[in-house]
């Protein structure tokens, strides 16, 4: 049996408690990373948001993938635990970092669609920035020199989109085109160091929130067309997780370093197919609709 293309890997997925974070730190496991997966909830003892997943059980899913998952419950926006995350795998693993990924969100009950943002309120517009931005910001500052140090590696920043179009709210929009540029500039720093950084997005995302959100499970998702058509488009988190994973595992990583990547644009050139079967193609149909 041939080695996994990520095996003795070390990684670190920031923000793996659900959605992509969570199908990210699963496939490279899959792979055969070794994966810390950080997130606020832990059994016992959820974040604001309120939602029941947490990082133990994603690093037993990583387990089930054949990697190794390791939780730590960190805040990636309280500076000493950041700092403390990766001094412990600098002891743990004798200084090897291979793969960050920013996948830190935490603004589900901070938008406010529809409201114009001089109306909306500006300390859910500022800690959208806190959480989404400048938590990215944080762990790269600690994460870059365990990498810089072996002359390797790679950052993913995760975000929505791959443009710097508006995004239908200002603070939404300042966020995510914000962790694209945070991508480039990372790039143009780490490139004499031999580390490469780069974006990566979805398309229309079936995470456990969303299928929440249209009342429906992974085996009826479908049925959620009722309410809108276009959730007939939808990918699941993995098939943005076997992206990262094929980016990861690319000897050409540092020609693709400081570019924006879709899940449906590393379906193409990896030839990925989704874990139903599909290989849906967002910004074909987005082109189509005139989105």
């Amino acid at each position: 049996m041939g080695m996994k293309p990520l095996e003795g890997k070390v990684a670190v997925v920031a923000g793996a408690t659900r959605g992509a974070g969570r199908a990210i730190a699963m496939m490279l496991g899959a792979a055969g990373a070794t994966v810390y997966g950080t997130g606020r909830s832990v059994r016992g003892g959820p974040s604001d948001i309120g939602r029941l997943e947490t990082i133990e059980e994603t690093a037993e899913l990583v387990n089930k993938q054949g990697g190794r998952g390791i939780p730590v419950q960190v805040d990636h926006t309280v500076e000493t635990q950041v700092k403390e995350l990766f001094a412990r795998i600098e002891e743990e693993q004798g200084g090897r970092l291979d793969i960050l990924v920013n996948d830190v969100w935490g603004g589900e009950k901070l938008s406010e669609w529809g409201t114009p943002f001089w109306e909306g309120s500006l300390d859910k517009a500022l800690l959208m920035q806190r959480r989404a931005v400048q938590s990215h910001l944080i762990t790269s500052y600690y994460g870059a020199p365990l990498l810089v140090k072996r002359k390797q590696g790679l950052i993913v920043e995760v975000t929505d989109g791959y443009d710097y179009r508006y995004r239908g709210n200002l603070p939404y929009s300042l966020a995510k085109v914000s962790v694209i540029h945070l991508a480039e500039a990372l790039a143009s720093e780490l490139r004499p160091h031999g580390v490469a950084a780069l974006s990566v997005t979805p398309g229309f995302l079936r995470s456990e929130e969303m299928l929440d959100h249209f009342g429906v499970s992974e085996e009826n998702w479908r049925e959620g067309a009722e309410q809108d058509p276009h959730f007939l488009q939808s990918e699941t988190p993995f098939y943005l997780g076997r992206g990262v994973a094929a980016l990861a595992a690319d000897s050409g990583l540092m020609d693709k370093s400081g570019k924006a990547f879709t899940s449906w644009g590393l379906s193409d050139e990896y030839g990925i197919v989704d874990v139903d079967g599909r290989r849906p193609h967002w910004g074909s149909y987005a082109e189509e609709q005139g989105f």
